[in-house]
């Protein structure tokens, strides 16, 4: 198990730039199945989740070549239907939660698809209905065995239909889309996901012949084609990454630019940030973050603690708010952070309490966070990262913390952030990999 020994306590300066969006990545890379023309992607991010499931896709059949560090190009022209059903298969698919969305490109290409039941992030609950049930409104059957924690799709014949979500869920939406994509008739989703990564999916997908419009939307009304070619595809900058950089630079005061953010894809997230009192300058694709030694949370009108929540895009996404835990414990006031989406995410909060934060787990989705108003600073400590987005926002309560800490099972860091290490210690941080 590797660890990163953190030096905190140092300000930090410079310009970074953001990885391509690890969400939308894992989309689009399931999405290729859907064509035997080549499909080339740019600006993949080198990341354990992205590397990994290429490599799962190569096993399948796929043929990939890495154009360069960023662009790979893929070509599914030989899949190999055989190897879902094989332990090395069960065992690499379970192990990576994205991998699910190849079974919506399979269904619709071939009929039928298997997959394990999939792992990823230990962050509660994270059931699967809403794939599933979109597949059985297209007409497909479906079958889990719950011995062998396996689950069958396959339709001898797929027929467009209208269907009502029962959750606006992002990979559910993702999968459904591309299995209807090339099922006859027209297919009506509503209470679509349509977080920035979806949108980029279907533009992708549109490129390559489908038909699909109201992208931006949660209404899409898809008309299915008989067949797709190959493209180009450009992935967005990751979203997630640019709120942890303002985070980052928020705990530690420091002066950071973040180049290529394509502010116009980050709904919220600003507003949100500056509801914590964080100042930045947002000009054309940057986002100028100022040092700053304290910040003031924001109240409602009427006097009342600020709130923090997650909801479905175009509100807060839930992978920013460990991010928004973490800064708040050095902020002038309190906050409600409230998770809903998931119960186990905020449970890292007994790792800042021992940094010395005041925190307040009411319950399995909601804390209360009072401020130290950057008077009294994080203790350096010993921590183990539970899943990626808990796993980076410690790491950024260590670069704020007085003295060295140590982060263990940073391999869940390194399933979404590439060289998180040696990008900041380009902006002068001091994090070595042990």
């Amino acid at each position: 198990m590797n660890s990163f020994e953190v030096q905190g306590g140092l300000q930090l300066k410079g310009d970074i730039t953001p990885q391509g969006a690890k969400n939308e990545a894992l989309q689009v890379i399931c999405a290729v199945l859907l064509s035997p023309d080549e499909v080339i992607i740019d600006n993949l991010p080198d990341i354990l989740d992205v590397n990994n499931l290429i490599d799962l896709l190569q096993d399948l059949g796929v043929t990939v070549n890495r154009l360069s560090a960023k662009k790979c190009s893929f070509k599914a022209e030989n899949i190999k239907l055989d190897y879902l059903k094989t332990k090395e298969f069960r065992k690499r698919a379970a192990s990576l939660r994205g991998s699910i969305m190849i079974m919506g490109p399979l269904l619709a290409r071939f009929g039928k698809a298997y997959f394990p039941k999939p792992g990823g992030d230990k962050i509660g609950r994270r059931r699967m209905d809403t794939h599933f049930f979109g597949f059985e409104k297209l007409g497909a059957t479906f079958n889990f065995d719950s011995d062998d924690i396996f689950y069958t799709v396959h339709a001898e014949k797929l027929e467009g239909s209208y269907m009502l979500l029962d959750e606006a869920s992002v990979t559910g939406t993702a999968n459904i889309i591309m299995a209807a994509v090339l099922t006859p008739g027209k297919t009506v989703i509503y209470n679509a996901a349509c977080e920035p990564y979806i949108q980029q999916l279907c533009r992708m997908l549109n490129s390559m012949g489908a038909k699909i419009n109201g992208v931006g939307s949660n209404l899409l009304t898809i008309e299915g084609v008989k067949a797709l070619k190959g493209c180009k595809h450009r992935i967005l900058p990751d979203m997630i990454e640019i709120g942890s950089f303002i985070g980052l630079a928020a705990m530690t005061g420091s002066e950071i630019t973040i180049k290529d953010a394509a502010t116009d894809h980050l709904g919220i997230i600003p507003l949100a940030f500056r509801r914590m009192g964080i100042n930045m300058h947002i000009s054309k694709n940057e986002i100028y973050i100022p040092p700053k030694q304290k910040y003031t949370i924001e109240t409602f009108i009427d006097g009342s603690i600020m709130t923090i929540s997650d909801a479905p895009w175009p509100g807060l996404t839930p992978d920013l708010l460990s991010v928004f835990l973490v800064v708040a414990t050095q902020a002038n006031g309190s906050v409600l952070i409230h998770q809903k989406m998931f119960e186990s995410r905020l449970f890292f909060v007994d790792k800042l309490i021992d940094m010395g934060a005041r925190i307040i787990l009411c319950d399995p989705h909601r804390a209360t966070v009072i401020g130290l108003n950057h008077e009294t600073p994080l203790r350096a400590s010993v921590m183990t990262s539970p899943d990626i987005r808990a796993g980076v926002a410690l790491l950024i309560a260590a670069l704020s913390a007085k003295g060295k800490s140590i982060i263990h099972n940073i391999e869940q860091i390194d399933r979404g952030y590439e060289q998180i290490d040696q990008r900041l210690n380009q902006l002068g941080a001091k994090i070595k990999r042990i």
